[in-house]
């Protein structure tokens, strides 16, 4: 059972903390998941933004909570939690004996939250030390981006692991925490159907899709130095892949689920050189239209030139016997027609049609995950047309929404993530060890495309990518997956 803690958040009146950290623990407190006693102390740089913090965070929870969940009286009762403290991280000052005495008059488990740039993870983690402020039990939950390549994340882990053992640090990706996710691995090992449909004599193809209708979002600074490949593919993309591939591990404990999770990340077929040319396209939004609404490029709405990728689509191999010669199409971008999250398995049609070609056209069996905005499980499958008397085939969904069934779901990633760091659970937290493996396939990548030859091609905001995309994959006799293109009508 979890015990009352304490939960210092470290940029605590940072845009991470007011739209996502805060809010998704007002939730656990409503939904009686945070133990009474539990203390919240975010940190902040200002004396004024301390003086102000609850009613800033009041009004930050009531803009990005959802319609109905803000109920004055359970904010009221929350808020008593909640303990905002002046603290400059790079400075070991008296403020810093005062989150100490804070932290030493309760006693509590402690989770330390960086919800800050890597650039001060060390100094953090330093004074946290300095102060004996890490107990025995002491956690560490740190965002990405971890490092810009493998150096750079070994350097900052290694930081951190001066200070903190690694079964104490809970390396975060939101990703992770999102139940359609989980379900991913209750799909596939709690059902019989659909593990011993699960490898390369069944499945033709996988494809994973994260896509954004925004464009920079005030990130302009960090994501001209990352770009979409550091931003998106070396963590959540990589993440979702492993989940997808990975063997099943004996029991659903953390050290097990890492293991296969790592397993996956070193099967890679690394991609060099002038491989990269042929596995990988780059892109990068050019003006267009969203939603009806004209939106500049990438470059006018940085202010500069640019050749960093907003759009990246990579073919993928796993070599291993399960996956043997079964393409993984990896793609994300900003500024696309929709925004959703989406894993699609593709499986291989049938090996011999007999019907005739008059009976219409049959599509691939397909398993459709999507992960947001809304969350789903959709088979797709062909079926004869009921409503005629002649033999017609056409496309249908077997579609399982998830908020048709659980009338109370809704997903909260960093809620759930948050609660777990809390009770010391890590299995859908990252180990060093895959860190370190994700650099190493992408780094190479990354390399190449500083030849000129790779440099991102233009595709117009509010389409699907550049129409290098389209040739990877139709050279490979195959397409995106689109849902608009499967069903004619909008009543299937």
């Amino acid at each position: 059972m979890l015990e009352a803690f304490d939960f210092v958040i470290f940029g605590g009146a940072g845009d991470l903390a007011l739209r996502k950290l805060v809010p998704g623990l007002y939730r656990a407190h409503r939904n009686g998941e945070l133990p009474e006693g539990t203390r919240i102390i975010p940190t902040c740089r200002n004396t004024q933004v301390v003086a102000e913090y609850k009613d800033k965070v009041r009004k930050a929870a009531q803009e990005h909570l959802r319609e109905g969940e803000f109920v004055a009286a359970d904010w009221d009762k929350f808020a008593q939690c909640i303990h905002p403290i002046f603290v400059d991280i790079a400075k070991k000052d008296e403020h810093w004996e005062e989150l100490a005495a804070l932290l030493n008059s309760g006693n509590k488990q402690r989770v330390f939250y960086l919800s800050t740039p890597p650039s001060v993870f060390s100094v953090c983690c330093k004074h946290l030390s300095e102060m004996n402020l890490i107990t025995k039990t002491a956690r560490v939950v740190v965002e990405k981006p971890l490092g810009y390549d493998a150096v750079s994340a070994e350097e900052i882990n290694s930081q951190i692991a001066e200070y903190f053992d690694e079964n104490c640090i809970f390396r975060i990706d939101h990703y992770l925490g999102k139940e359609t996710v989980q379900n991913l691995l209750a799909l596939r090992f709690a059902n019989g159907m659909f593990e011993h449909l699960w490898d390369a004599k069944t499945i033709d193809n996988v494809q994973i899709t994260i896509s954004e209708t925004v464009g920079l979002e005030g990130r302009a600074s960090f994501y001209n130095d990352a770009g979409a490949l550091r931003d998106m593919v070396q963590n959540h993309i990589l993440q979702l892949l492993c989940l997808v591939a990975m063997e099943s591990p004996n029991k659903m404990t953390a050290e097990r689920i890492r293991a296969e999770k790592l397993k996956v990340l070193e099967s890679l077929r690394p991609l060099t050189g002038n491989s990269v040319r042929f596995n990988t396209v780059r892109g990068q939004y050019a003006a267009g239209e969203i939603n009806g609404k004209a939106v500049p490029s990438y470059q006018e709405e940085l202010g500069n030139s640019s050749s960093i990728e907003t759009f990246v689509a990579i073919r993928a191999h796993i070599d291993n016997s399960r996956w043997a010669n079964v393409p993984f199409y990896l793609r994300t971008g900003k500024r696309m027609k929709q925004r959703f999250a989406e894993i699609v398995i593709q499986y291989k049609d049938v090996a011999h049609r007999v019907y005739p070609e008059s009976a219409g056209r049959t599509v691939p069996n397909r398993l459709v995950i999507r992960l947001q905005p809304e969350e789903s499980i959709k088979i797709i499958m062909t079926s004869k047309n009921l409503e005629k008397h002649e033999t017609e085939l056409r496309p249908v969904v077997l579609n399982f929404n998830f908020a048709d069934t659980y009338k109370d779901f809704f997903s909260d990633a960093y809620k759930r993530l948050m609660l777990d760091a809390a009770a010391n659970d890590p299995s859908l937290f990252i180990h060093r060890a895959e860190v370190a493996a994700a650099w190493s396939w992408i780094d190479p990548i990354i390399e190449a495309w500083q030849r000129p030859e790779n440099n991102p091609q233009f595709y117009k905001a509010g389409g699907w990518g550049p129409r290098g995309a389209d040739e990877m994959i139709h050279a490979d006799g195959r397409e995106w997956f689109n849902m608009d293109d499967v069903f004619a009508s909008e009543d299937v």
